[in-house]
């Protein structure tokens, strides 16, 4: 990564940690070279912020494959259902540039799904359509003959 970030370069742990600083975050010069001699293989998400600050990429880009997919797949869900109108009016109190976390989008997913459960009685068959019409009313497609 070093490399094709920094082709022709030779990029040291205090170069690279000043330009963490000057991007706005923090790493220690001696840490950086620890994780590229591979003595640090589990750094925590301060630190995976500070390197895709210094190689200017976005931090999720450090972490295992299958945490990704997660968030992704949180986001994706939390999209569709706003889309869908399932899930309206989220005010986004204390958000960071990197939005809602996918543990909140994941509670959040939760909570509507237990609500949608309550409502159809718990047990029932969540997946049955319910007449969005009350019966008072009458519904012009199901009540024309063919």
């Amino acid at each position: 990564m070093v490399e094709k970030t920094f082709p022709g370069q030779k990029i040291s742990g205090r170069v690279f940690a000043d330009l963490v600083k000057e991007r706005g975050g923090s790493l220690s010069h001696s840490y950086f070279s620890n994780i590229l001699a591979g003595k640090v293989t589990q750094p925590s998400e301060e630190i995976l912020r500070a390197l895709g600050l210094g190689f200017g990429v976005d931090w999720r880009f450090f972490k295992e494959e299958s945490e990704v997919v997660d968030d992704v797949v949180a986001g994706l869900q939390f999209l569709a259902k706003r889309r869908t109108g399932e899930i309206s009016g989220i005010a986004a109190r204390g958000l960071d540039d990197d939005g809602l976390p996918p543990e909140l989008l994941q509670f959040a997913l939760s909570l509507l799904e237990d609500a949608k459960a309550g409502q159809s009685g718990g047990g029932g068959n969540s997946d049955a359509k319910a007449d969005p019409k009350p019966d008072s009313e009458p519904d012009p497609e199901r009540d024309s003959e063919p």
